[in-house]
């Protein structure tokens, strides 16, 4: 008897042991890199301002368009948002906020006090919306033309670097 229970738990054992070693070779990094080329999934967004929704396929009317999500507590947020509106002058080129979890008298006093580089604002109360764009942290940027395919998604604040690179493909 005490042989049959030393062989089970050698097998189980062993079972558990090669399920966690092949396991541990599966690399299982959230990356949105496989979304560029794709088009956005077609959204009804909630407007800030009012009680409405826009529907992403409007953003066809677009030549480009930046989806940009932000929020007022948001450190990293501060830091891009001179780059956006530097962007915002751009003609051929629109930029949708989508305020991501905020308070709306926070994120109202933050554009009054920054600017509001944006021609569409947008929210997403419950951070639900922002998972259709593949968005798992805040800022996010994603550069779309005007058939919804994704050209660049910016993880991150945008940076200099990542404006001049916008200027470049939205001026050609």
């Amino acid at each position: 008897m005490k042989k049959i229970n030393y062989i089970l738990i050698s097998i189980l054992f062993s079972i558990l042991f090669i399920i966690l070693y092949f396991s541990l070779g599966n690399q299982r990094v959230y990356d949105t890199k496989d979304l560029i080329g794709k088009k956005i999934s077609e959204v009804e967004i909630n407007l800030f301002q009012s009680s409405g929704t826009i529907n992403t396929k409007e953003f066809i009317k677009n030549e480009f368009t930046i989806i940009n999500f932000w929020a007022s507590w948001c450190g990293p947020c501060r830091k891009e948002h001179p780059n956006l509106v530097r962007l915002s002058k751009i003609k051929n080129l629109k930029i949708i906020g989508i305020n991501f979890k905020d308070d709306k008298e926070n994120a109202k006093s933050f554009l009054k006090e920054n600017g509001n580089p944006f021609d569409i604002l947008t929210e997403d109360k419950d951070g639900k919306n922002s998972v259709n764009f593949g968005v798992y942290g805040i800022p996010e940027t994603i550069l779309i033309d005007s058939e919804l395919k994704i050209l660049k998604k910016y993880i991150g604040p945008l940076n200099i670097k990542e404006v001049n690179e916008i200027r470049k493909i939205v001026k050609k």
